[in-house]
């Protein structure tokens, strides 16, 4: 009994801990590996390239399905991204057809070229006391800044350079059996399965507390960390280079992120 009672413990600490990506207008997360406490809002911006490939416009009904994020873009299919890490591929599969919007968010971060030159700010590959490994994380726009302070990453967000504002997205995960995703609350996935689990290579957006704050941050998942699941937006699984994820270090950085299939599923809003 005691040792289900410390794992148990264990593993509430360690999904607290995860609640150190986006910053959100209410409360930013640090990225220490304790409960998550507050720091200074970032007003880091990240300058965007041009799309190598024009997204197709999200038509008025399409954005009336999820109310309130008729401004964000989603994926209406699977695409494929590629992100070469140290001059290695890491292949991964985008689900837009289980999560549109985690999804659309992505793919569309990455063919502004969000991702290139940033860098994975926490390795959490397990300890002596507990050596089940837990996460890679990376995506904060912060960290294109060599002198950006490392112990103040995990609190950054992507700037819309149109509004000036950070973007942030719904928290949305979706239950085996239901036709849609449920949007903007976490829930008990051990009574309710997901489509989209915390399994060894998982690809999900991390967040801070409140639920729809999520940004640019994402994690792999370096193990099967199910009790993750209702409480983070899974939005893809690497297909290829697990290995090289498994190898990447803190401080590592991203060569380069493309979309190589399926950028014709991407759907940004209709200006």
């Amino acid at each position: 009994m005691r040792l289900k009672i410390s794992q148990f413990l264990l593993s509430v600490a360690i999904a607290s801990a995860l609640m150190l990506g986006a910053c959100s207008t209410q409360q930013v997360a640090s990225n220490s590996t304790s409960s998550p406490t507050s720091a200074a809002t970032s007003n880091a911006s990240e300058a965007t390239t041009k799309t190598t490939t024009e997204a197709t416009p999200v038509s008025q009904s399409t954005n009336e399905s999820v109310p309130g994020f008729a401004n964000l873009p989603r994926l209406e299919g699977k695409a494929t991204v590629v992100l070469t890490v140290k001059g290695s591929p890491i292949t991964i599969e985008v689900d837009g057809t289980n999560a549109p919007i985690t999804a659309g968010n992505f793919v569309d971060l990455v063919q502004r070229g969000v991702y290139n030159g940033l860098a994975f700010h926490r390795v959490e590959r397990g300890t002596p006391e507990q050596p089940q490994p837990f996460v890679v994380q990376g995506g904060d726009p912060q960290s294109k800044d060599p002198n950006f302070p490392v112990d103040q990453l995990g609190t950054g967000s992507y700037i819309d350079p149109k509004t000036g504002n950070a973007r942030y997205i719904p928290l949305e995960i979706k239950p085996k059996g239901s036709n849609t995703p449920i949007y903007n609350q976490t829930f008990d996935a051990t009574a309710q399965p997901v489509v989209l689990p915390h399994k060894q290579g998982a690809v999900a957006m991390a967040r801070s507390q409140q639920p729809d704050s999520a940004s640019s941050q994402f994690y792999f998942a370096l193990a099967d960390i199910g009790f993750l699941d209702g409480k983070y937006a899974v939005f893809g699984n690497v297909t290829q280079g697990f290995d090289v994820v498994n190898k990447i270090q803190q401080g590592d950085r991203i060569d380069s992120a493309k979309v190589t299939q399926g950028a014709e599923n991407l759907k940004t809003p209709a200006q």
